[in-house]
C-alpha cells in the first residue's frame, strides 16, 4: 500500500534512544535514564484515588468534546491562582495531551502552505506535526547569548503566518521574561500572525515564576498539559486556551478528530490540581537534581552548559568533543549505561554538537548517572 508524502516525517530520536535503552535493560543491564522528558513519579495519589472512586459509579463514556465542564472551570481557576489572570472557562479546551492540542491548534489556525516561525533548538515534534499537516516550519537559529530563545530581530524580513514559542523551553529549560515574551507577541500581531505559546513546563520553575502569554494578550493560543508538573505523561490529557472566536472552530475539529480527551484521564487531572503538597514534593526533587547536574556535569567534562530556568533539562554544547551527537550518545549508552538525547532531535543544523540531559528521575539515579558519565569521559580521555 502507498505511503503519503505527509507521513514522511523524521523520527523522534529520543524515542529511538528509549527503545535502545529498553533493549539493553531486557539484556540484563542497568540503565540510568537521562534521555526521557517525563517525571519519574506517578500521578498524585489524590488523582489515582479519585479515579478509583469514579470507576465504581461511572461507565466513563464520552465527554463533550471541549472537556468536562468542572475540569475546564478548574483550569481557568489555575490562571487566577498562578498568574492573577481572570480567564473565562469557555475559552479552555481539554485535549488528548499537548500533542492533541498541537494538532487541533495547527489545524484550526493555519491553512496548508502557511509558514510558522519557531526557534532552534526546539521540541522536534512541532516541525514534524506541521509537516504532516502540509504546514511549513520556519526554523530560526537562535543565539546562545539569547539563551536560545527567539528575539524580534531574528524575524526581520521573515515571511510567516504564525509564531511558536516555548517557555520554559525544551531542550534548554530557558524562559522568556515578560518584556521579551511581550515583544515577540507584538511582533507576531503586528504582522497579523497567530501566536502560539507552549507552556507545558509551567509550574517547574526555580528562581522566578514563568510568564504566561495570557498575562500579555488575549489574542494568543496557549498549549499546556498535565504531563510535566502534574506528573501525568501517560494519561494523555492537556488543554488549550483560545480567543473566544476560535473555540467553536477547535470544538468542531475535536468532535471529529478525537471525540474527546480520555474521560478517565480528565477525572484524574481534575483531582491532581488539588494535590499541591505532593506536587511540591516533586519540585523539591527537581531542585536538588538541578543542583547536582549543574555541579556534576562540568566535573564530568560537560562544562559548556547554562543553568536552566525551568523544566528538567540541561542542554550541553559538546561541539569541541564531536559533531556526531547521535554516535556519542550511543557510546555513552553502550559503555556507561546512561541514556541521553542527541541534540539532532532539537536542532538539525547545530545539534550534532549538543546533548540534552534530563534530570526528572529519582535523585539516586542522577547521582549514579553523574558517576558513570565522569567515568566514561575519563576513559575516553576527555578529562584527566
Amino acid at each position: 500500500m502507498r505511503n503519503s508524502s505527509r507521513g514522511a516525517v523524521d523520527p523522534f530520536i529520543v524515542m529511538d534512544v528509549m527503545e535502545a535503552a529498553r533493549q539493553a535493560e531486557d539484556a540484563g543491564r542497568h540503565i540510568i535514564h537521562m534521555e526521557v522528558g517525563q517525571p519519574g513519579t506517578p500521578a498524585p495519589v489524590l488523582a489515582r484515588n479519585a479515579l478509583v472512586r469514579e470507576m465504581g459509579d461511572n461507565p466513563l463514556g464520552y465527554t463533550v468534546a471541549l472537556g468536562l465542564p468542572a475540569l475546564r472551570q478548574r483550569i481557568a481557576q489555575l490562571y487566577g491562582d498562578w498568574y492573577d489572570v481572570d480567564l473565562d472557562p469557555a475559552r479552555v479546551v481539554v485535549t488528548p495531551g499537548s500533542s492533541g492540542g498541537f494538532i487541533l491548534a495547527f489545524t484550526a489556525l493555519f491553512d496548508a502552505g502557511d509558514r510558522i516561525a519557531l526557534g532552534a533548538p526546539g521540541y522536534p515534534s512541532y516541525r514534524q506535526i506541521m509537516k504532516s499537516l502540509d504546514l511549513v516550519p520556519v526554523e530560526v537559529q537562535t543565539r546562545a547569548e539569547a539563551r536560545y530563545q527567539l528575539e524580534p530581530s531574528d524575524l526581520e524580513g521573515l515571511d510567516y503566518q504564525g509564531m511558536m514559542v516555548a517557555s520554559p523551553a525544551n531542550p534548554t529549560g530557558t524562559m522568556l521574561g515578560r518584556d521579551a515574551l511581550g515583544a515577540l507577541i507584538g511582533a507576531a500581531q503586528d504582522k497579523g500572525a497567530a501566536f502560539l505559546s507552549d507552556e507545558i513546563y509551567h509550574g517547574i520553575e526555580y528562581d522566578h515564576k514563568a510568564v504566561t502569554a495570557l498575562q500579555i494578550s488575549d489574542d494568543v493560543c496557549v498549549i499546556n498539559s498535565f504531563s510535566k508538573y502534574f506528573s501525568m505523561t501517560g494519561w494523555r490529557v492537556g488543554w488549550l486556551v483560545l480567543p473566544p472566536g476560535n473555540v467553536r472552530q477547535v470544538e468542531r475539529l475535536a468532535q471529529n478528530m478525537f471525540i474527546c480527551a480520555p474521560h478517565a484521564a480528565q477525572i484524574a487531572a481534575l483531582a491532581a490540581m488539588d494535590a499541591p503538597e505532593e506536587l511540591e514534593a516533586n519540585m523539591a526533587v527537581y531542585r536538588e537534581n538541578r543542583r547536582l547536574m549543574i555541579e556534576g556535569l562540568p566535573k564530568a567534562g560537560f562544562d559548556r552548559i547554562a543553568p536552566p530556568d525551568g523544566a528538567f533539562y540541561v542542554y550541553a554544547d559538546i561541539s569541541h568533543l564531536t559533531e556526531d551527537s547521535r554516535a556519542f550518545a550511543r557510546a555513552i549508552l553502550d559503555e556507561a549505561g546512561v541514556a541521553v538525547t542527541p541534540g539532532l532531535d532539537f536542532d538539525p543544523e547545530r545539534g550534532g554538537g549538543t546533548l540534552r540531559f534530563s534530570y526528572a528521575r529519582a535523585t539516586a539515579d542522577i547521582l549514579e548517572g553523574l558517576v558513570r558519565l565522569e567515568r566514561f569521559m575519563r576513559a575516553q580521555g576527555h578529562i584527566a
